[in-house]
C-alpha cells in the first residue's frame, strides 16, 4: 500500500479545502455534500453525538455560526491508497478558543467524502 501518492494526496487536499470554504462561508449545501449519505456516517461535536447523516444534515440546519475568523495550523493529511485518508488539524477562533479537527475520507464513486469526523476544544494546544 502506497501511503500519500502524490496525485491522490492532492485530491484529498482539494476535498479538506473545500470543506473549509464551506465551513468559514456556512455553505450547508456544500458541507452536507462532502459527508457520506449513509446511517454508519459518525460526527463528533463539541457539545453532539451524531449518528448518521439525517443527524449531521439536520445539525447543520440548525447551526448558524461565524467561523470566518477561524484559523488552521498543524494541518496533516495522509492517504493510504488510493481511497482512503486522514485528515487531521488545529483550529483557532477568536478569542483564543483552540480545538481539534479530524476526519476520515473515504473515495466513493461520487467522489471524497467524509464517513467519520470528530471536533473538540481546548484550552491551550501547542
Amino acid at each position: 500500500m502506497e501511503i500519500n501518492r502524490p496525485e491522490i494526496l492532492a485530491e484529498v487536499e482539494a476535498a479538506f479545502a473545500q470543506y473549509e470554504t464551506a465551513l468559514v462561508n456556512n455553505d450547508i449545501a456544500k458541507l452536507n455534500a462532502l459527508f457520506h449519505d449513509d446511517q454508519r456516517t459518525i460526527r463528533y461535536g463539541v457539545a453532539e453525538n451524531l449518528y448518521g447523516y439525517d443527524e449531521i444534515a439536520a445539525f447543520r440546519r440548525s447551526r448558524r455560526t461565524d467561523q470566518s475568523s477561524r484559523t488552521l495550523s498543524r494541518t496533516v493529511i495522509t492517504t493510504f491508497g488510493d481511497s482512503f485518508a486522514t485528515a487531521m488539524t488545529l483550529f483557532d477562533l477568536p478569542p483564543g478558543e483552540p480545538g481539534r479537527q479530524s476526519q476520515t475520507w473515504v473515495r466513493f464513486p461520487s467522489g471524497w467524502q467524509i464517513v467519520a469526523a470528530h471536533v473538540s476544544r481546548a484550552r491551550s494546544v501547542p
